[in-house]
């Protein structure tokens, strides 16, 4: 690594010298408050010149430019590692200043001091070459002629205001003058040595940069790991022609679930969710264990990049909801292959089985003849998938999906081969992973408030029932189409009349009871219609569910259950087991299930609401605990007694880890709270556990309390956001389930 220190002046003036900005960097992003601040740094330098008291004339540093060279023939061309955003805004800036002077000599002179080198091998000789998205609009800028609308155009706009408006208010400035502050603009630039020993992969440099402190993803993070090992030349040509078009144009907003997705089903194991959307702080973790997982199993970045491609489409079916693509050459199993992918991935929303499926359907697509998944086979697991989840959501079960499906990947092979079915595999998971029987299933949907606590799959549900009845599909994602409650939410006179004497009772019990509940067409034209009303108006339905209900002379509680029995029975039929699996324990009871978890763990929140706490265990200490109160007051007391970790970082960064400040008060201020907000006086604890009000507590001003009024989910999130923050390992705490 060699730093040096020069004016940005210097650095674009190199004559023999180009810039290449790699396609797949960020996009010019400097807005209006950037510009101006820059702008008036060199008003600053410039009014420094002419000011004839300053004996020693004023400077700025400019940041840092990071750059790998490349020579080419008599050429030279600098990678610009990180930078771009300075460079860019600099020469539009000469641009506008150019575009203002009539000055023919000076344009020319900014043209080809600045903007253009004869040894280029751009378009138009033009030396800075800006990233794909950006490279139209500034080229055209360079040129003379209009840019297209977007960021790059408005920059130079805003330039134009600039200069404009400062030669009206100091008119002694002239074009040089500004050149001059160029010269007086400084830069440190390290310039970067790729040979291995010295440690300096620009990669391993970007990786450690935010540019504009906006944090890395791991699409960010990835990309430029894959690319920026590779010159110049094949970065451009493999990111337009393969990187950009076969995969970020194909997923958007989704890459890096994509890559987290790739990797589980390649490793064969459960590894942190991240985000596209925001910077997490899983991404650089799993980013680590992205790098290992290339640089072992294959030769090159190239090859890498032939075989993730592959699986974008298939990825693509699972993640869009429509999918226009041909799955099947057969026309009828194209369209059940891409109903049961909706109805996994969208209606349900298991992200736990996406790494299986895109294994699954690789087989499908690409498998070798003796091992190929066919089309039947897929269908048929994809049902039993479907049975798998619904199953377990009618049972409110999700716990342990996420870390025990993938684990699944390892048998892919032998799903299409026929060796296992999925079924087998299913029913072989410990007890929380259950596949529920029919025995289970019946009993929970007597009771089940089916309208509330499964909302999300309620309509998916009793559309699939229709289309297992009468096997014609109804279109239930249909706003038109809506649960209609054969006794109303709200009962008139005539519906207290149908119901008799314990109306309350039965109304209280029953309304979103299965019994009560059938699809229609008509989106609430029926509401409190008496029982007679609405069979005639059912009577004109083309929905099935309309059979057993104009077949009723009424509707009381007797009806009810008996509708529910065989709405319950109807339910099993649409997903279905297998005769010997009807009544059977689908689990294997060999296997012993974990009993502990870190919060740190990606459903460290779910299996804190289903579970109680015996024991916190934080390095060699254990701690006994009867509650998630206990186990966030215990850990934050650890923290603050730990010589290893600063307890006042949590202090001042409430906001961010608990999403609410005054989560950790001291006395003197909580008083003064509890003086405004008398509720809060039973929500917040000593490390002792003590309430305010205790006989066992000495109330000084620093006495610390915690805020204990929270979900177990929420808990977790907090005690996981301070490990974050403070450097803890995800094994160095471990809660005890009871």
């Amino acid at each position: 690594m060699r730093p040096e220190s020069h004016s940005i002046n210097d650095v674009l003036t190199k004559n023999a010298t180009s810039f290449f900005i790699p396609p797949f960097q960020r996009a010019y992003a400097w807005g209006k408050p950037e510009i101006e601040r820059y702008f008036s740094d060199v008003i600053r330098i410039i009014k420094s010149e002419l000011n004839d008291k300053d004996h020693d004339k004023l400077e700025h540093f400019f940041g840092t430019l990071v750059l790998k060279e490349e020579q080419q023939g008599f050429a030279h061309k600098s990678v610009v590692v990180d930078g771009q955003q300075r460079l860019t805004t600099t020469l539009l800036f000469l641009i506008a200043l150019r575009d203002l002077t009539d000055d023919e000599n000076f344009k020319t002179k900014i043209t080809n001091r600045y903007l253009r080198n004869d040894d280029s091998d751009f378009e138009d000789k033009i030396k800075l070459k800006q990233v794909t998205k950006d490279w139209e609009a500034y080229r055209a800028l360079v040129n003379g002629r209009q840019a297209n609308p977007g960021i790059i155009k408005t920059a130079h706009q805003i330039f134009i205001k600039l200069i404009t408006d400062a030669v009206k208010t100091n008119p002694d400035i002239t074009p040089s003058h500004y050149i001059l502050a160029i010269q007086r603009m400084n830069v440190a630039i390290i310039f970067l040595d790729e040979r291995p020993h010295k440690g300096e992969d620009p990669q391993i440099i970007f990786e450690t940069l935010n540019s504009l402190g906006k944090a890395l993803t791991l699409a960010d993070l990835v990309r430029n790991f894959i690319l920026l090992s590779l010159d110049s030349k094949k970065q451009s040509n493999l990111y337009e022609k393969k990187w950009q078009p076969k995969i970020e144009a194909q997923l958007e907003d989704s890459i890096s679930k994509f890559y987290r997705d790739y990797l589980q089903y390649k490793t064969v194991s459960s590894i942190k969710v991240v985000s596209d959307e925001k910077a997490d702080i899983n991404a650089k973790e799993v980013y680590q264990q992205f790098k290992d997982f290339v640089n072992d199993k294959f030769i090159n970045h190239e090859n890498f990049i032939d075989d993730i491609v592959r699986f974008v489409p298939w990825y693509k079916w699972i993640n869009d909801e429509i999918v226009t693509d041909c799955v099947s050459s057969d026309r009828l199993k194209d369209k059940e292959i891409k109903e049961l992918l909706r109805n996994v991935f969208h209606d349900i929303k298991a992200e736990a089985f996406k790494p299986l499926v895109l294994g699954l359907l690789e087989y499908n697509q690409q498998g070798i003849t003796a091992e190929r998944l066919s089309d039947d086979k897929l269908i048929e697991i994809l049902r039993t998938i479907r049975t798998y989840l619904i199953r377990r959501r009618i049972l409110g079960l999700t716990q342990g999906e996420n870390k025990n499906v993938v684990l699944l990947c390892d048998r892919v092979r032998k799903l299409s081969s026929g060796e296992v079915s999925m079924l087998e595999l299913l029913s072989n998971q410990f007890y929380k992973m259950r596949l529920p029987n029919d025995v289970e299933v019946a009993e929970r949907l007597k009771s089940l408030d089916f309208y509330n606590d499964i909302k999300k799959y309620s309509k998916f549900i009793l559309g699939k029932i229709e289309e297992n009845n009468t096997k014609v599909a109804v279109n239930f994602r249909d706003s038109k189409i809506s649960i209609e409650h054969v006794m109303p939410q709200t009962l008139t006179n005539s519906w207290k009349e149908e119901l008799g004497n314990e109306f309350e009772t039965v109304h209280k019990q029953y309304l979103n009871n299965i019994g009560n509940l059938i699809l229609t067409e008509f989106n609430g034209e029926i509401g409190n219609k008496s029982f007679a009303d609405k069979k005639e108006k059912l009577n004109t339905s083309s929905l099935n569910f309309r059979l057993y209900i104009v077949n009723r002379s009424s509707w009381n509680e007797a009806d009810i259950k008996a509708h529910g029995v065989k709405m319950i029975n109807w339910f099993l039929n649409a997903f279905p087991l297998p005769e010997n699996m009807k009544t059977t324990n689908n689990w294997n009871t060999a296997v012993t299930e974990k009993v502990s978890f870190s919060p740190l763990d990606d459903e460290a929140g779910e299996i804190s609401e289903g579970n109680k706490p015996a024991r916190l265990i934080i390095g060699n200490v254990s701690i006994s605990v009867k509650s998630w109160q206990d186990v966030f007051v215990e850990f934050l007391k650890w923290v603050k007694n730990s010589k290893d970790h600063d307890f006042d970082s949590i202090l001042t960064n409430q906001e961010k880890l608990f999403n609410k400040g005054k989560t950790i008060v001291k006395w003197k201020h909580l008083k003064e709270i509890m003086d405004e907000q008398i509720e809060l006086r039973q929500r917040y604890k000593t490390f002792e556990g003590h309430f305010w009000d205790s006989k066992n507590t000495e109330l000084t001003d620093d006495l610390i309390f915690i805020q204990v009024n929270s979900s177990a989910k929420s808990f977790m999130n907090k005690i996981a956001n301070v490990m974050t923050q403070l450097g803890m390992p995800e094994n160095s705490v471990e809660i005890v389930l009871k």
